[in-house]
Order: C-alpha cells, then structure tokens, then sequence
C-alpha cells in the first residue's frame, strides 16, 4: 500500500471514477495519505462524487508517471473521524485554504477490499492488495 501511496503522490495528480446512475464520471484528484494502516483520499461532501460514493462506494483510480501507470480498484469508505480529517489535512496543508476538519463539508474515505495493478508497454502487470 505504501507503494501505492508514493505512486499517486509521485504522479501528482491521478483520476478517480465512479458512476452516477449507469453514467461514469471520471475526475482530477490529488490527495493520497495513509492513516492507520489504510490509503485515504480526500473530497467535500457538497461534492457530486462524495454523492455518488454515498449511493455506490465502488470506485476506480488510475494515475500515469513515468511509463508506468496504476489502476486502484476497491470501495471508498467515509471515515468521518476528526483525527482521520485532521491527519489528511495536516499532510496537504495548502487544502486548509478551502476545507478544515470542523467545516461540516470535508470528507476523507479510505480503500476497502482495494486491488492496484502496475501496468507498462514493457513489463507484465504487478497485483498489490490491502
């Protein structure tokens, strides 16, 4: 998971899709922490995507650096904790401009049953789960 971690934080930004109905909604997403041994990301709940997870927690992530990109597919869970807000905050300090772990509106969710596969043009597929 580690690995996966600094994989998405090397990347900068990774995309995050989950579906609206039977539509797929893909999005630009930047936030990736561990805190207590699970992968959080983070969103607001006035958000559509924080609706959409509420209503169907299946989501998928794919990020692209150096050749190399990874698909991360798993359900997202709201951890609605202050520490776990506060944690993912206090590692992304610039996000303090727009969301604090008091606002009513900040929302973290980690990865459940997650599966992430490295993937390149020049090497076979690597599976790590957690």
């Amino acid at each position: 998971m580690e690995r996966v971690c600094k994989f998405l934080k090397d990347a900068g930004v990774y995309y995050l899709a989950t579906v609206e109905g039977d539509q797929p909604r893909v999005r630009p997403f930047g936030t990736a922490h561990i805190f207590e041994g699970k992968l959080y990301i983070q969103t607001g709940k006035v958000k559509p995507c924080s609706r959409q997870l509420m209503a169907n927690p299946k989501a998928e992530i794919c990020a692209f650096h150096n050749g190399v990109w990874v698909r991360i597919a798993g359900e997202l869970v709201e951890d609605d904790r202050l520490e776990a807000k506060k944690s993912m905050l206090d590692a992304y300090p610039n996000l303090r401009r727009m969301y604090d772990e008091n606002d009513g509106n900040t929302q973290v969710l980690y990865f459940k049953n997650a599966v992430a596969t490295f993937s390149s043009f020049t090497a076979a597929p690597e599976i790590v789960e957690f």
